[in-house]
């Protein structure tokens, strides 16, 4: 069940009318649509509110006192399902069949590098905990619910949710784009050491060492 799914059906229905609204709407016009009184209305748009669901827009002259009205905020349309996976996995195929598998591949990396780059990494001195942390951080703000576990010596990055499961089933280079995202962002070798699209429970990496400007791990001695 979607987190829209876990609100109850009157808030369900008032956020699809306030997603209808360009303009926002009044907590008479919610009455008229949804059929509730004026107090069931506002206490549905305050619990809205606090979820950060509904925000209150200005409000319109209408020849007597300013009138209220509420609009849909970004995490309110965030709630409703939009069926990405589809469209990228044909996006996905469309490109394998022009390009072929390694160049698909090499696409892939390019792009995790490129959106990992933008993390603030941790300094080379961080120990490969504090590493594995902040990457479970990333992933989880991705929608990959991350999280660390140890693993004998080692803390590892394990997801749960493979935002890219569809795809990865079919085309797996798809697992490319999560490995060069890591790496970029947090300047260290990562091993994939579980595979959900290989049968594993979780996506499971850990932390290697550091990577060098031209990706390469330095040398010792």
């Amino acid at each position: 069940m979607g987190a829209l799914g876990q609100l109850g059906t009157t808030q369900q229905r008032m956020l699809r009318q306030l997603l209808l609204s360009h303009e926002g709407a009044s907590v008479e016009m919610l009455c008229e649509r949804l059929h509730i009184s004026h107090n069931a209305v506002r206490q549905h748009l305050s619990a809205l509110i606090g979820r950060d669901y509904v925000e209150r827009t200005q409000s319109r002259p209408s020849g007597g006192r300013p009138q209220a009205r509420f609009r849909i905020s970004e995490a309110g349309r965030g709630l409703f399902p939009r069926n990405y996976g589809v469209l990228a996995t044909a996006l996905l195929a469309q490109l394998h069949d022009r390009l072929g598998e390694a160049e698909l591949e090499g696409m892939l990396q390019q792009l995790g590098h490129v959106l990992g780059s933008r993390e603030v990494a941790l300094p080379a001195t961080a120990s490969h905990a504090e590493v594995a942390q902040q990457l479970a951080l990333h992933l989880d703000a991705l929608g990959y619910e991350a999280v660390t576990a140890r693993h004998g010596e080692d803390t590892q990055i394990e997801a749960f949710n493979c935002v890219f499961h569809a795809m990865a089933r079919e085309h797996p280079q798809v697992c490319k784009f999560d490995l060069a995202y890591m790496e970029a962002a947090s300047g260290r070798r990562i091993h994939h050491m579980e595979c959900i699209v290989r049968g594993g429970h979780v996506c499971r990496f850990r932390v290697g060492e550091a990577v060098g400007a031209d990706g390469k791990e330095p040398r010792r001695g």
